[in-house]
This record gives structure tokens, C-alpha cells and sequence, in this order.
């Protein structure tokens, strides 16, 4: 099965980073009317892509890429395990089927980053005094609002 997106056929399968790459076989991609603009043609032609992407039985992705995927996907990710993406951008179907790739693969690479693990610092000795004379200067200021003059 090769998907035709634009100028370039994607035959085998799609690349996410240097070392990952989805194979086409997963992607379900189906093709419905598309809403909004488009004269006499949007009642004749299913222009619409929507394509389905089975993230849980994934055999291509390694299980950290898919739990960050599942996060980064939000409400298209389904009870399934699957990530649903309709891309209706464009009145031809090959344009919308390229967007829906493209957004797919953007998804991935950004889930196929690992975040940097913050190391716990303690504060130092100056910040702590900082921090404590911003709060008597803070309680002065108020208490000076309050009308009442302490008697010191």
C-alpha cells in the first residue's frame, strides 16, 4: 500500500526522527464530506481525511514514546488506544491526507523527545535572607496602610 501525499509517494514507511519511523500499514485512513466552503463539489466529493492511528498495539514505537504520545494527543486519543486526527483544511483530498500525516508525525516527534529531569537545588543562604527582608518590607507597608500607629 503506498500513499500518494503531494509531489512524493510514501511506500513503506514514514519517518519521525533519525532512528523511528512508522510504517505505513498502521494508518487507517478514511475519507468523509468535508464541512465549511466549497461550492457545488463539498455534496459530491469526500475530501475530508480522517486518519486512525492504533498507538496502543503500536509494534514501531518504544512504550515511553507512547505514553508521552497519549499526553501530547489530548482529546484525540480515544478509549481505544487510538489517535484520531480529521484534517479538513484543504478542499483536496490529497492535501488533507498529507496535513493529517504531517500533523501525525509532528505529534510523535515532539513525544519522541525526552524531557529533561529537573535536579532538586536548595536555596542558598543570600536568597533565603532576601526573601525574608522582602516579607518585613511587604508587612511594614501594610501594616503602615492600616491606620494604625504602633507604639513602639
Amino acid at each position: 500500500m503506498a500513499l500518494r501525499t503531494g509531489a512524493r509517494a510514501i511506500s513503506e514507511s514514514i519517518p519521525i526522527t533519525e532512528t523511528l519511523s512508522l510504517p505505513v500499514s498502521e494508518l487507517d485512513i478514511t475519507y468523509t464530506r468535508s464541512p465549511g466552503p466549497g461550492g457545488q463539489n463539498v455534496n459530491k466529493v469526500s475530501s475530508a481525511a480522517q486518519l486512525r492511528f492504533d498507538l496502543k498495539h503500536s509494534p514501531s514505537l518504544p512504550d515511553a514514546v507512547k505514553i508521552r504520545a497519549a499526553e501530547l494527543a489530548g482529546s484525540r486519543f480515544t478509549k481505544d488506544g487510538e489517535i484520531v486526527i480529521f484534517a479538513a483544511r484543504f478542499r483536496a483530498q490529497p492535501k488533507n491526507r498529507e496535513d493529517a500525516i504531517n500533523r501525525l508525525v509532528e505529534l510523535l516527534r515532539a513525544a519522541s523527545i525526552r524531557p529533561k529531569f529537573r535536579t532538586p537545588t536548595r536555596p542558598t543562604l543570600g536568597s533565603k535572607k532576601r526573601r525574608l527582608e522582602t516579607k518585613v518590607q511587604r508587612s511594614a507597608t501594610k501594616r503602615a496602610r492600616s491606620g494604625k500607629v504602633a507604639l513602639d
